[in-house]
């Protein structure tokens, strides 16, 4: 590897060494079957750096940071929590004020970068490493590039053109070729992953060849690449490997959790070792009295019309916790609480306020295959697959089949689907950007959508330490 000019900030690149695989800080964050605790003799195997690639998604910033620039930027949620506490920079992201200073842009940058900096020296350690069982290192090769191909999007797709930590030069690689890269990791990823059904139960949860397979559709619907986007989601659809739940309600509930709508989730098990995402839950629960949690990222009125607009009673009442009501396990909502909705798909049952939270964060799932094949069905002048697979979605939730009939009217029909079926599962922000609705529908949220905001700011930390650097424009 070649990191001596990639000085990526607070990357904390002891990770990115060989020569740390002892140090067990570059385990900080272990992930599910790692270390007993307090065994200080534990020899570090290849399969234990890919889980703690794995183990990055249970990280604090995951709570608070990602939940600010994945949903609180949008119309579908506000900040949320009281008046008086800005949640350090969730006002002014709530906003659309924020700035290279902005700290969740910070932490996720280097969280992000660090996760790629892990899953790249598991894949250089484990080709070094003799393993008699092939298909099993190929295996934890394909879970690392799979991981990294991740990670990688998050980054092409909030910054744009972003570094390649493999480079030798301090150089914002044009998204064209941070895309290339990721095809490239999923594309080995699919050759090298087993389907879920091969998996032994107590690998539940790992990267998978359906897994790859829906990423990579995801990543050409984003390059509107058509073709390739709906063959990959058909190929899933038609896998055996999934189906969709019958009752939509059920999917963010324990009894759910890497069920059969599943393809990845972020792995969460509420006691240490193996923490769970930290304090996913307890950020987003309901404040004050009767209340578990904080209390921020909170539904906002206007994705309340959304759902109302459409007659959708499912969804909305899957998707948002009223002041006032009695929740499915019986916990009652008192009208004491501050704020009057609260993220319903972030709330855990037996875990509702504990930082230790058991709530696994669903990533990629059918339902969202099916609305990637409607929109490259669409594109590609098949309007009648598009409607059949817009209308699975929505016989689920007993709603009528769609009226709309041209490619123009299908094309909002889906893009509006994906925001009722995907609330609060951390993809509005993205969806709007890269369909060029944001001007619009941010102003029909009573914000201003300016230029810039069609990419994050490069991180102030970042641009100190590497001036040379170009920034985004606008910031």
């Amino acid at each position: 590897m070649k990191f001596n000019k990639l000085h990526i900030a607070l990357i904390l690149t002891a990770g990115l060494s060989m020569s740390a695989c002892k140090d067990s800080s570059f385990l900080d964050v272990p992930s599910q079957e790692i270390v007993e605790e307090g065994d200080k003799d534990q020899v570090y195997t290849p399969e234990s750096y890919v889980n703690a690639v794995y183990g990055m998604f249970t990280d604090w910033n995951y709570s608070f940071s990602y939940v600010a620039i994945t949903d609180m930027l949008s119309d579908n949620a506000d900040k949320g929590s009281s008046p008086t506490d800005p949640g350090g920079d969730k006002q002014e992201i709530d906003n659309l004020m924020y700035t290279s200073s902005s700290g969740s842009f910070g932490a996720l940058w280097s969280h992000w970068y660090k996760s790629i900096g892990r899953a790249t020296q598991s894949i250089e350690l484990t080709e070094s490493t003799e393993i008699a069982d092939a298909a099993y290192k190929n295996r934890l090769i394909g879970e690392a590039k799979f991981l990294r191909a991740l990670n990688y999007f998050y980054l092409v797709r909030g910054w744009g053109d972003v570094p390649i930590q493999s480079q030798d030069l301090i150089i914002r690689a044009p998204k064209a070729e941070v895309y290339a890269y990721i095809i490239k990791d999923l594309k080995d990823a699919i050759e090298a992953l087993p389907l879920k059904s091969a998996y032994a139960s107590k690998d539940l949860g790992r990267a998978t060849k359906g897994a790859a397979q829906a990423l990579l559709s995801k990543v050409y619907l984003y390059n509107q690449n058509w073709n390739e986007a709906y063959t990959l989601a058909k190929e899933v659809i038609n896998s055996g490997q999934y189906g969709l739940e019958s009752k939509y309600e059920v999917l963010w509930r324990a009894s759910s959790e890497n069920g059969t709508e599943s393809i990845f989730e972020f792995q969460a098990r509420g006691e240490a070792i193996a923490h769970g995402v930290q304090q996913y839950s307890e950020v987003q629960g309901a404040r004050g009295v009767t209340g578990w949690g904080w209390g921020f990222n909170t539904p906002s009125e206007n994705l309340l019309k959304a759902f109302n607009d459409e007659k959708d009673d499912i969804r909305r009442d899957a998707t948002i916790i009223f002041r006032g009501e009695t929740l499915w396990d019986g916990r009652v909502v008192g009208t004491g609480v501050e704020n009057p909705m609260y993220n319903e798909k972030a709330y855990s049952s037996a875990n509702a306020g504990a930082a230790d939270g058991d709530k696994n964060v669903r990533y990629l799932r059918l339902g969202e295959v099916y609305l990637i094949l409607a929109e490259a069905a669409n594109e590609m002048g098949n309007t009648g697959e598009a409607t059949t697979a817009l209308n699975t979605i929505r016989t689920r939730v007993k709603l009528p089949n769609t009226t709309a009939t041209n490619q123009a009217d299908l094309r909002k029909a889906i893009w509006k689907e994906r925001r009722l079926e995907l609330a609060f599962e951390h993809d509005r922000w993205f969806d709007l950007v890269r369909t060029k609705q944001a001007p619009e529908a941010m102003k029909a949220d009573g914000k201003t959508f300016a230029e810039k905001h069609y990419l994050f700011p490069i991180p102030y930390e970042q641009l100190t330490q590497t001036p040379d650097m170009v920034k985004n424009p606008g910031y």
